[in-house]
């Protein structure tokens, strides 16, 4: 028997491009014990998702190309293996779950095809593979797992795609689980159930987990030990706890010192006249009821945090304030007009003062459209507010200004991680200086150090500029950390409103308790009093 179940050793990853050799992994060396959770922490571009794609056979070739190193599964090297073999242990002895299911969903099949085909591609007959399907569903918490089969990606939700995705890559129970950012785009109770459920399934199974994840809460939750990469490089290594407690490499000081929740909360601004009031906003689709009477004022200069999980109605709201989708009733008064009742020539105008940064930047940016020619859209929509021998000179400035380059501005969208592509949303938003900017999950997908610079930057727009945000998020620490006031949606309604520091220190409701709750401290000693409380409640 091997020493480890799987040791990387010594592996490089280079990609051949138009502009040069990019190395994207350079000589990193770790391991994985059967039952085992190693967790791969670092930022977008530091090479953890290339690491684990060479572990899957995963890897472009070309333009990518590994050109050093060995991948070791029980001894044997998986590079050097036939690619027959190499189909066979792929699935059954490796399996792997994806950031966005529904990118690697098909969506032309039903959900309970694609389980079967994981199972019949390796041997398992129909019959067998219907039971192991159903019975595969039903484990990860599906409901009514008999007719979710016949169900497509689409009808589910984003969680429970998730689970759909562990269900296929348990098909086979595998010896190893590679987890890439499997909860990143998730609400904080949704991650819980998700991280809890991999937990049981590694129990049940004694499969060893790789997770690869930015978020530090995720690691204090779910890993015994974890490795740090920067810029293709492995930089630390060592136990959790050790890690965060003595870090001996400054990037990953860096990235302790960026998590959020920590800094002081926002003392309430003055209630002067509201730039914006919202009264009795209703949206029906059909017979179901998206929203349910929301009910609020925003001042100017003022941070409002809308949280909830899916489908409470947060990104409804933000769709009919910009008018993306028609209201039902109610009224939405900017600076005294009503945005409900406006026309499509004053909208136009409009347009200009209220901007949003979607959740996903992959459908919110044109792919044929390079950097600057996105950022710089806005100057030819509004050609007033800056001269065009200026522009490209401020698109560099904003570009820097949410940790790009200049050096980024004649790339497409696919060319950047979805953290950068984010930051390209951003930039995009501010290049019209507007007055309000709804972010509906803008920073989600962000890493933590680029996440605080963001956040800083906003905050900072908001101080110097008087920019009003709302701001949908599911991340807890980043609300406490950037908004003034915090508004809790559950199943289209508000049932919390209050101050950023009386919602979290104190909150009402026992919804907004939960969500408190659920959510993740980088701290492992504070996450595993967390836990063992949770346990306890359980």
């Amino acid at each position: 028997m091997a020493d480890h179940l799987l040791e990387v050793r010594n592996l490089s990853v280079e990609f051949h491009t138009a502009v040069g050799v990019v190395k994207a992994v350079r000589d990193i060396s770790y391991y994985l014990d059967r039952g085992e959770t190693l967790a791969i922490l670092g930022e977008s571009g530091s090479g953890k998702s290339v690491s684990s794609s060479a572990i899957m056979n995963l890897i472009d070739m070309p333009p990518g190309r590994i050109s050093g190193g060995q991948i070791l599964l029980d001894g044997v090297d998986l590079l050097t293996m036939p690619a027959q073999a190499r189909r066979e242990v792929n699935g059954r002895r490796i399996a792997m779950i994806f950031q966005d299911p529904l990118s690697h969903l098909n969506p032309v099949y039903t959900v309970g095809w694609q389980i079967r085909e994981a199972l019949t591609a390796h041997g398992t007959n129909g019959a067998k593979a219907q039971a192991e399907a159903l019975r595969l569903m039903g484990r990860v918490g599906i409901p009514d797992p008999e007719r979710s089969l016949d169900k497509y990606p689409h009808e589910f939700s984003g969680g429970q795609r998730q689970r759909v995705m562990i269900a296929m890559a348990l098909a086979l129970r595998p010896d190893l689980l590679i987890a890439d950012e499997p909860t990143t785009a998730l609400d904080v109770t949704v991650q819980a159930e998700v991280l809890a459920l991999l937990e049981e399934l590694q129990q049940e199974t004694g499969m060893a987990i790789l997770i690869i994840t930015h978020d530090l809460g995720v690691v204090a939750e779910v890993a015994d030990r974890v490795v740090v990469m920067e810029k293709g490089q492995l930089v630390e290594s060592g136990t959790v706890r050790d890690v965060y407690r003595n870090p001996q490499h400054p990037y990953t000081r860096k990235l302790i010192a960026a998590a959020p929740g920590k800094g002081e909360m926002h003392a309430p601004l003055p209630r002067v006249e509201p730039v914006l009031q919202v009264r009795d906003a209703r949206k029906t689709y059909g017979a179901f009821d998206a929203l349910k009477g929301v009910s609020f004022d925003l001042m100017p200069g003022e941070t409002l945090a809308v949280v909830g999980e899916s489908g409470s109605g947060k990104s409804t709201l933000a769709r009919i304030l910009l008018r993306l989708d028609e209201p039902t009733s109610g009224s939405a008064l900017w600076k005294g007009r009503d945005l409900f009742q406006m026309g499509a020539a004053e909208l136009y105008k409009l347009r200009r003062d209220l901007q949003m940064v979607f959740q996903d930047p992959t459908q919110s940016l044109n792919p044929r459209m390079t950097v600057y020619q996105l950022v710089s859209e806005a100057w030819v929509i509004h050609p007033d507010i800056l001269p065009k021998a200026k522009w490209r000179a401020r698109v560099a400035e904003l570009l820097v200004q949410v940790g790009l380059g200049p050096e980024h501005m004649g790339r497409y969208p696919h060319q950047f991680s979805g953290g950068q592509r984010q930051r390209i949303a951003i930039a995009r938003a501010l290049a019209l200086e507007p007055k309000l900017i709804i972010c509906d999950e803008a920073v989600s997908a962000l890493d933590v150090s680029v996440q605080a610079q963001v956040i800083a930057l906003l905050d900072n727009l908001r101080k110097t500029m008087g920019i009003a945000f709302i701001f949908i998020a599911h991340d807890l620490p980043v609300v406490r950390d950037f908004a003034d006031h915090v508004m809790v949606m559950q199943n289209g309604k508000v049932v919390e409103l209050g101050t950023v520091r009386e919602v979290f220190e104190t909150p009402r409701e026992a919804y907004t308790q939960a969500l408190l709750a659920a959510g993740l401290n980088p701290d492992p000693d504070v996450q595993a009093a967390h836990r063992a409380a949770r346990l306890q409640r359980a």
